[in-house]
């Protein structure tokens, strides 16, 4: 009975999510929107249909969805790409994440909330989530210099980020062990790169030999399960390795017409189900818990995204058209955000109610309304592009 419950769970999931995915197009939003919005109502916040069997897919399903995300994004990180628009990844990925830092701390601190506190409150609030912001631009259909851009931005911004919060957490230790946090995002991130290196760079050569141009479905699969797995085992950061293997096929495998094309064809029905699994334990009932400082929190990220996105982009001599984009395009925020609050609660104790508390309302407002800004963003370029 279990199993039976479990497949026909996954085919009501599999149809609704149809539904779901032409209501988006009706309306004109995005389907991630549509998708966490599905997963809500179906979760313990909604009608709480959902049975343990199916929820506790979650967390392979995320590990998988998220390296093949970071798989795809790392092929954008070219030396073609990096090389036109190299600077204004940098500084525009660079500024966001220290800006983001600096306002939402300065602003929670002057509103009377514990300078520590909110440190690390605004180290969480500079992470985005790859995932959306990579379908929303898939979805959209748009490939233009704004594209290319903010998915190299997309692909390094939460590397920033885990060093920075990192750096928060050891400025605020209050056992005096500042070498543990930085060792650990050191090890993380390091680990990700080696590891991404190992496993791509052979990839680059041996995959794409038995179909002329292009890697099959099984190498691909292969090479994203292997990651994601040998990542966990080794506990570094399976994005980190995915994004840095992704890079490695993308620049040496000259015989490749696309860099494992094939993942574009297969990631689908894991990203339906993390996002739908993703809207379902969302706890929304967290965006009231603690009133005005929840959105005062929400507000500041969202000034901090806009002010420094706009002072990246003009460090990085974006067109005149995009000064002001990239911050509305990069607020969606997920996954990393929750990690970097549960490695903080752990921390501190005393701040974990808050911390998680935050988080997770950010996180609801974040990755429903998130989407539908970045493919305002994106519109408002096409249009731009178009009037020239």
């Amino acid at each position: 009975m279990e199993q039976a419950l479990f497949l026909i769970t996954l085919g009501l999931i599999f149809l609704g999510s149809l539904l779901a995915d032409k209501v988006g197009h009706l309306t004109r939003l995005p389907r991630v929107t549509m998708f966490l919005l599905l997963g809500l109502l179906v979760g313990p916040s909604g009608l709480n249909l959902l049975p343990t069997s199916v929820t506790e897919l979650f967390e392979p399903i995320s590990v998988v969805a998220l390296t093949m995300v970071a798989f795809l994004l790392g092929g954008e990180l070219t030396r073609k790409n990096l090389s036109r628009h190299g600077r204004a990844i940098s500084s525009i990925s660079l500024s966001i994440v220290v800006g983001t830092t600096v306002i939402v701390w300065g602003g929670l601190t002057m509103l009377g909330l514990d300078p520590g506190l909110a440190l690390l409150l605004g180290a969480i609030a500079t992470a985005t989530d790859p995932a959306a912001i990579s379908d929303v631009i898939r979805q959209s259909g748009l490939r233009n210099g704004f594209t290319e851009t903010l998915s190299g931005i997309v692909a390094i911004d939460d590397v920033w980020g885990l060093l920075v919060f990192s750096l928060c957490l050891a400025l605020i230790d209050q056992s005096g062990s500042w070498a543990a946090p930085l060792l650990g995002a050191g090890r993380d991130i390091g680990g990700g790169i080696l590891l991404g290196i190992g496993v791509g760079i052979p990839s680059a050569f041996l995959t794409g030999r038995l179909k002329q141009g292009e890697p099959l479905q099984t190498e691909a699969i292969g090479v994203v399960l292997l990651t994601a797995g040998v990542a966990i085992w080794l506990e570094v950061s399976f994005l980190v390795a995915g994004m840095t293997a992704g890079a490695m096929i993308a620049n040496f495998a000259r015989h490749h017409d696309h860099a494992f094309h094939e993942i574009e064809y297969i990631e689908w029905p894991f990203m339906l189900l993390f996002f739908l699994f993703a809207g379902a334990s969302l706890e929304l009932g967290a965006l009231w818990a603690l009133g005005w400082i929840s959105l005062a929190y929400v507000g500041l990220r969202i000034a901090a995204r806009l002010a420094s996105g706009a002072i990246g982009a003009r460090i990085g001599g974006v067109p005149r058209a995009q000064l002001h984009i990239y911050g509305p395009a990069l607020l969606p925020q997920a996954g990393v955000a929750v990690g970097m609050a549960l490695v903080a609660a752990e921390s501190f104790p005393d701040w974990a109610a808050a911390i998680m508390t935050l988080t997770i309302s950010a996180t609801v407002f974040f990755e429903i309304v998130g989407p539908l800004a970045t493919l305002v963003a994106l519109r408002h370029v096409e249009r731009a592009e178009q009037d020239r």
